[in-house]
């Protein structure tokens, strides 16, 4: 993904199958500066390849970290949802536990408690490893004859037609704490984050239909702890604009009962600029995307015990990294950017997601692919070396 990336999802694709209102005027707003106090790594498998994760703090102050593990690469045939626990505000991390393995490449992560104490986790499942494998016939391109029985096994788990029949956009349950799960459900969208509860209850999850002909951008909703889903309103595309090009959905409730929801942009119409849509009737209509000026992808969105909203996003260029900007207008309009990790060594990182613990610190997730014995390890290229992944606790000053 160099200049003028290729869309992921488009990225994702295989086999032929479908995959998956005006600027705001600019305003002054209160700069905002982040005091880091650590940044760790806290992956437990230093081997693999970790990506995508988010992080999600319980009502009882438990913290869950969710991503796709046991990886080999960005894409390969062997991702899985893997959930680590934190009891100490991410001091110290169990080892992981595997909540979902599916026969084909389980994908980006989330986590949600709803308020009942349910435990959802959401991912979407990929057969792009497919395209990799041709790699294996040419030299140049490196390909143990090991590497290529280990893909080659785990593709054929199932013949093609059922390869095809597994794509699809998930969320599992859990109604004793993540000691089991249940069978995957079919939740119509997928975002990397997952959904949000909102304060009448519903559960609302924004984001893209994959594996569709008719990829819809939209929302859908659930009335029953995460059972089943139904499609409720979709997200209208701005002139000139590609819906295709709208990825990677996050919302969020604001304090004064909208719900906005941030997407990653890959239209040449401010290209990956964050951009926002808005509702005010709970999800079922929504305006029309608007820039929010800020460079970044992908998005996620907190709102703050103040009710000032904290966007969080990847920095894919120098300083590699993750940056967040506030809002304190419900999302009109946001603060200049400010820095929570700038050590990155090239594009494979991102995805952060924050939360905020008991005494007022941040603490935001991300992956990042790690150097190799002093190279970059930064191209997507699976032969470079591990992802792992990353925590920093830090406070807004």
């Amino acid at each position: 993904m160099n200049a003028r990336p290729m869309r992921r999802r488009q990225w994702l694709r295989c086999a032929g199958l479908a995959c998956a209102a005006t600027a705001l005027a600019p305003r002054a707003a209160r700069a905002a500066t982040a005091q880091v106090e650590s940044i760790v790594t806290v992956s437990q498998r230093n081997a693999a390849y970790h990506g995508w994760p988010t992080l999600a703090r319980r009502a009882n102050g438990q913290l869950l970290l969710i991503y796709s593990g046991g990886r080999e690469g960005h894409v390969c045939p062997f991702g899985q949802v893997e959930l680590m626990r934190s009891d100490d505000d991410g001091r110290t991390w169990t080892w992981p536990q595997v909540v979902l393995d599916s026969a084909i490449d389980d994908r980006d992560a989330g986590v949600l408690e709803t308020r009942s104490g349910t435990l959802l986790a959401t991912t979407f499942t990929s057969v792009a490893f497919e395209e990799r494998l041709p790699d294996a016939l040419d030299p140049s391109k490196g390909w143990t004859e090991a590497r290529w029985t280990r893909w080659r096994s785990a593709r054929d788990r199932l013949p093609r037609d059922e390869r095809r029949r597994a794509l699809g956009c998930w969320v599992i349950r859990s109604t004793n704490h993540g000691q089991t799960w249940s069978e995957p459900i079919d939740s119509l969208v997928n975002s990397p984050h997952g959904p949000t509860q909102l304060a009448d209850g519903r559960l609302l999850y924004v984001g893209k239909q994959l594996w569709h002909s008719d990829e819809r951008n939209g929302a859908c909703e659930s009335n029953d702890d995460g059972r089943s889903w139904r499609w409720l309103g979709e997200v209208p595309t701005r002139p000139g604009d590609s819906r295709d090009d709208y990825h990677e959905f996050h919302a969020v409730e604001t304090a004064d009962r909208r719900v906005v929801a941030a997407i990653r942009n890959h239209n040449r119409q401010d290209a990956e600029v964050i951009l926002l849509t808005e509702s005010t009737d709970g999800g079922r209509s929504w305006s029309e995307p608007r820039s929010t000026g800020v460079w970044g992808y992908p998005p996620h969105l907190l709102r703050l015990r103040d009710g000032r909203l904290l966007m969080s996003f990847g920095h894919r260029r120098e300083p590699w990294g993750n940056q967040a900007v506030v809002s304190e207008d419900h999302g009109r309009h946001w603060s200049p950017p400010v820095v929570i990790s700038g050590d990155g060594v090239g594009r494979d990182l991102g995805y952060p997601s924050t939360v905020e613990l008991a005494d007022g610190a941040l603490l935001t997730a991300w992956y990042e692919q790690l150097p190799v014995n002093g190279r970059e390890g930064g191209s997507e290229d699976q032969t470079l070396g591990h992802a792992g992944l990353r925590l920093a606790r830090w406070r807004l000053a």
